[in-house]
């Protein structure tokens, strides 16, 4: 059930911890010390006010965040490993259609890629095509390691936005 703005700004901190720990994947902290930020007035201040805690962790914490992701039509989609919320947004993206060879391709990309950053492919799918997935894949593993640790922590606040609108009236 989705919650009003006011009443997510009444939550005690372990309730609202509750309901957005998960909007970033297995890192409840962000919604722990964005807490103390409310009231909030509208969806678009909470969304800044978790960027903001997000970007003033530290790096590490950071990296944590980014490789507690899956790989995209990796592993943990195939063996059903997957929070209820990823399973939805892979399969939103037709990953869970993937032909053998797309499948190949992906695990390909995914092995090639966290070779190269250490950290796994991140991309808001919903909405996306496996098509432009891929081309994505294509076109960022080109990128510098710093280019692409800031382009994961984007895509990872992409994600951060698409849950908290399914969360939020």
């Amino acid at each position: 059930m989705k919650q009003t703005m006011t009443a997510l700004n009444a939550l005690s901190q372990a309730e609202f911890v509750h309901l957005l720990g998960g909007v970033y994947e297995h890192s409840p902290w962000v919604a722990e010390r964005t807490w103390a930020a409310r009231p909030f007035a509208d969806k678009e201040s909470l969304l800044a006010a978790l960027h903001e805690t997000l970007m003033q962790a530290p790096a590490t914490e950071q990296l944590a965040l980014i490789q507690a992701h899956p790989d995209l039509a990796g592993k943990a989609a195939l063996s059903g490993e997957l929070t209820a919320a990823s399973t939805h947004e892979q399969a939103s993206a037709g990953l869970d259609q993937c032909s053998p060879e797309e499948l190949a391709r992906f695990q390909q990309l995914n092995s090639v890629y966290q070779a190269r950053f250490g950290f796994p492919f991140i991309m808001a799918v919903k909405n996306a095509t496996r098509q432009q997935i891929l081309a994505g894949f294509e076109t960022r593993i080109k990128h510098s390691p710093e280019q692409e640790f800031a382009t994961a922590l984007a895509q990872i606040q992409r994600i951060a936005a698409f849950r908290v609108h399914d969360l939020i009236i």
